[in-house]
């Protein structure tokens, strides 16, 4: 039984080029997920993903709201930045990137469901409330290590590498397999460092490749 997952974080339509949240060379990480996906597959390791599936009155969206897109304000008692409509159910925006192997993908975990609040991890909503099915699939398949990569760095990877290290999760990120929103030009480099402070390890896609880190 393997003890490790890769783990690909919203590598969705319309996260990528032309999509309505588009992610600045977001099409450049199917290439790195894919690489990591056949790495993954030859050792055992499972491979999972996260979408977002939001309904189409997500509270989240500025259209909800009647305001512009990337503007702040409250949701649920949280702060919230007030986002373009995306990741519609059903819609092929929220589909998963097209050129990403998706046959090989064990697992789909679905986050962003409920309209009333926004949910950044795959593991939590954003003020930890509700939880996926993530983590207890994760324990019901005696997994403790984890390598994530995808979308974006200064968001949903972010909060998803710190839940699962607050929750007792080896972390690796693969840093060449993410994009940032960038709202700040300097989002992203932030959002790695703090990950990195609260016990990630970062990685490049070739660092990874060349090494087993498993056990060390």
């Amino acid at each position: 039984m393997t003890q490790r997952a890769l783990l690909i974080i919203d590598l969705q339509n319309d996260f990528c080029a032309g999509g309505a949240l588009a992610v600045a060379d977001a099409d450049s990480t199917p290439d790195v997920a894919n690489a990591l996906i056949a790495w993954c597959k030859t050792r055992g390791d499972a491979v999972l993903a996260s979408q977002d599936w939001h309904p189409a009155n997500h509270g989240s969206f500025a259209s909800q709201q009647q305001t512009q897109p990337f503007t702040q304000g409250e949701l649920d008692g949280l702060p919230q930045t007030w986002w373009p409509d995306h990741c519609i159910q059903h819609t092929d925006g929220a589909a998963l990137h097209p050129q990403l192997k998706q046959q090989a993908i064990d697992t789909v975990f679905y986050k962003g469901e409920n309209p009333a609040i926004d949910s950044y991890s795959a593991f939590f909503d954003n003020g930890r409330r509700q939880q996926t099915q993530l983590n207890g699939w994760l324990a019901h398949h005696g997994i403790h290590e984890l390598i994530v990569m995808g979308l974006a760095t200064d968001y949903c990877v972010k909060f998803t590498v710190l839940d699962a290290l607050r929750l007792g999760y080896r972390v690796n990120v693969i840093t060449d397999g993410c994009r940032g929103v960038n709202i700040g030009a300097q989002d992203s480099a932030l959002a790695l460092r703090e990950m990195a402070a609260a016990g990630a390890r970062l990685y490049t896609l070739a660092d990874w490749l060349e090494q087993d880190p498993r056990g060390h």
